[in-house]
C-alpha cells in the first residue's frame, strides 16, 4: 500500500493518462481536478503491476522472463481474453491466467495459504496490479474474443444462460439490472448495459466509491453477493455466499460480456462510481 501511495504521488506530479471511462454520476471534486490535470488514480496500480511484472518469483523467474521486457510479447493478449489455454487445459480470465503463470512457471505454491490470501486480496501485491498492467498493454487495440475451442463455446453458452437465470431469495438475474432495467437507477447509481454498451473495454477499473481498482472478476463476484443471492450451489441457507474465485461461473459471465464487447477499443484503467 505504501508503494501505491508513492506511485500515486508520482502520478500527481504529472504522468500521462489514457482516456477514462467515467460513469454518468458526478465525480468527487478531487478526482475531477485530477482528471483535468491529466491524472488517473488507477495508474498507481498499473505502475505497481509493472514493477511486479519484473520481480522474480521463488524460482528466480519473473513474468518478463517469458513475456519480454515491459511485456512486449503480451501486447494485445488481454484483448483476446478470456480464452482457452492449452498449457493449463482450461478457459481463463486474466485473474486465473496470472495465478496459473505464477504457480506453474514462477515457483509460487498454490497450496501456500499465505500466498493465496495475498493473491486473492484486492490490495495484495499480485492479482489486481498485474491484471491492471497486463490489460494496459492492450490499450488502443480492438477486443477480439474468439469462440473457436469447444470449452470456449460451452462457457459462452453457460454465461449467456447465467445472465438471464433468475435465482436466489430475490428471484434476480444479471439481465434484470443490466438489460431490462438498463438506464434506470439503483441505490442512486445508474445501471449500465455491459452487453450492449461494451463496457468490458474499460475494465479493470478504478471505482471511486470504494477507492480501489477492481478486475471484472471482483465485479462479478460482488454482484453475486449484493443482488443475486445464489443458494443451492453455495449455501445451505436461503441467503448468499459468493462463488469461489476463478470459478467457471464467474469466467462464463466474463466471457459472455467480453465477447459482446468485440470491436470496442481497450481503454484501461477505467474510472467508475
Amino acid at each position: 500500500m505504501r508503494k501505491r501511495t508513492l506511485l500515486a504521488s508520482a502520478i500527481m506530479a504529472g504522468g500521462a493518462v489514457l482516456t477514462a471511462a467515467v460513469a454518468q454520476e458526478q465525480l468527487p471534486t478531487h478526482l475531477k481536478e485530477l482528471l483535468e490535470l491529466g491524472m488517473h488514480p488507477g495508474h498507481a496500480y498499473v505502475d505497481e503491476g509493472r514493477e511486479m511484472f519484473h520481480t522474480p518469483g521463488p524460482n528466480g523467474k519473473s513474468c518478463a522472463t517469458c513475456h519480454g521486457q515491459d511485456g512486449k510479447k503480451l501486447e494485445g493478449a488481454y484483448a483476446k481474453m478470456p480464452r482457452y489455454y492449452k498449457d493449463i487445459g482450461k478457459v481463463a480470465d486474466i485473474d486465473t491466467r496470472i495465478l496459473a503463470c505464477m504457480t506453474k512457471y514462477m515457483g509460487y505454491d498454490k497450496n501456500d495459504k499465505k500466498f493465496m490470501k495475498k493473491f486473492k486480496k484486492w490490495n495484495g501485491p499480485y492479482r489486481v496490479p498485474l491484471a491492471s498492467y497486463v490489460a494496459s498493454l492492450s490499450n488502443g487495440m480492438r477486443i477480439d474474443v474468439k469462440l473457436d475451442d469447444p470449452q470456449e463455446k460451452e462457457l459462452y453458452k453457460m454465461g449467456e444462460k447465467l445472465w438471464y437465470m433468475r435465482v436466489g431469495a430475490r428471484d434476480f438475474s444479471c439481465g434484470i439490472c443490466h438489460t431490462v432495467l438498463a438506464g434506470k437507477r439503483i441505490r442512486l447509481q445508474g445501471l449500465p448495459d455491459p452487453v450492449k454498451n461494451k463496457v468490458y473495454a474499460h475494465w479493470p477499473a478504478y471505482r471511486f466509491g470504494s477507492d480501489r481498482m477492481w478486475t471484472m472478476e471482483d465485479r462479478v463476484r460482488s454482484c453475486f453477493k449484493a443482488y443475486l443471492l445464489y443458494t443451492k450451489q453455495w449455501s445451505k441457507k436461503d441467503w448468499v455466499k459468493k462463488p469461489p474465485p476463478f470459478s467457471d461461473w464467474v469466467i462464463a459471465l466474463e466471457l459472455y460480456m467480453k465477447h459482446a464487447a468485440n470491436g470496442a477499443t481497450v481503454e484501461v484503467p477505467g474510472l467508475l462510481r
